[in-house]
């Protein structure tokens, strides 16, 4: 396909990858719903399960918690059973890199932000499979066996940015910084700039909210200060936020309406992405930047999705993926 698409008008090959997913969605096994479909949980899990907004002004972005893509070299010297750092065989790890990529490929996303992508090696098994996605970023903390953020995308980087030196304060007192990168990529698309922002806050195992609260606030300000930098920009942050609607951390996130979380227009029973102990939890999410003066990107209302295998993950993580469309600015 890529190199059917070379050389080709942006609106031509836009054509041509939207029919070659409507093709991919009508030779499907039964039981594939249509993306659009309101109430749709399950995704497919042969063929696309949708194409992506695919025109000139059109972007579709997804989120997806991978869920722990470490490589083949045990990098913190304690890769044994009970460690945190997985030392997976190469046809291990080859076989959830296939089925990751494939789960990818369905979501027909432009725009793909990532969690727990262990290193560069684990995000290079991902592109290598998915050749649509010709740019690539990982937000490497440096940490042995870190699980880092990435993003992937069909539009070139015009610039990447790093916010985990940043301080933020801690509402006890004290600073601390984010957890994991918090990932700044500005990307050519059609129409205006797009600046995604790739986040996995910190996790509840051994809790740490006032960590969590701290990264929301830092994010919010980080966040809300580059879509004042690039008004005409659409600017978009996305990841596992680790927490749910309603929570401190996501509130000070949506504090004075400088963040939109898109799925705020979908049923709660839709939008869940994790399930803990029984529990359907909302925790992975996407937020639109609002623009100033209304200049800026905008969300296409209704089109949150967040996309299942089942009652469970999605493409072998234990995490949904989430998507939506965004229309950048005229």
């Amino acid at each position: 396909m890529s190199l059917l698409l070379a050389g080709r008008p942006r609106a031509f090959r836009s054509t041509l990858r939207r029919a070659a997913a409507w093709m991919g969605l009508a030779l499907a096994l039964p039981g594939c719903q249509d993306r659009d479909s309101p109430g749709t949980e399950q995704a497919c899990t042969t063929g696309d399960c949708g194409a992506p907004a695919g025109d000139e002004e059109h972007l579709r972005i997804a989120a997806f918690n991978v869920h722990r893509l470490f490589d083949t070299v045990c990098d913190s010297g304690a890769c044994g059973a009970g460690d945190y750092e997985a030392l997976p065989t190469p046809d291990a790890f080859a076989t959830q890199a296939d089925r990751l990529a494939q789960g990818i490929s369905r979501l027909g996303a432009d725009v793909v932000l990532l969690g727990e992508i262990e290193t560069q090696a684990s995000l290079d098994a991902l592109q290598s499979r998915l050749p649509v996605y010709r740019h690539a970023v990982l937000g490497e903390t440096g940490a042995p066996a870190s699980v880092d953020v990435a993003v992937l995308s069909t539009w070139p980087v015009l610039l990447t940015r790093g916010h985990r030196e940043q301080e933020l304060p801690l509402p006890g007192g004290g600073t601390t910084r984010f957890a994991r990168e918090l990932l700044e990529v500005h990307l050519d698309t059609p129409g205006a700039r797009t600046i995604v922002f790739a986040a996995h806050f910190r996790s509840k195992v051994s809790d740490d909210p006032a960590r969590r609260l701290a990264e929301a606030v830092g994010a919010h300000d980080i966040i809300a200060a580059t879509a004042r930098d690039f008004p005409d920009a659409l600017v978009v942050l996305g990841g596992d936020l680790n927490d749910v609607p309603g929570s401190p951390p996501l509130n000070a996130l949506e504090q004075d309406g400088a963040l939109l979380r898109v799925s705020s227009d979908r049923p709660d029973s839709e939008t869940w992405t994790y399930a803990y102990s029984g529990d359907q939890q909302a925790i992975d999410h996407l937020y639109l930047a609002r623009g100033v003066d209304g200049r800026g990107g905008e969300y296409v209302p209704g089109s949150f999705r967040a996309v299942r295998e089942g009652r469970s993950g999605y493409g072998g993580s234990d995490h949904a993926a989430v998507y939506a469309d965004f229309v950048t600015a005229p």
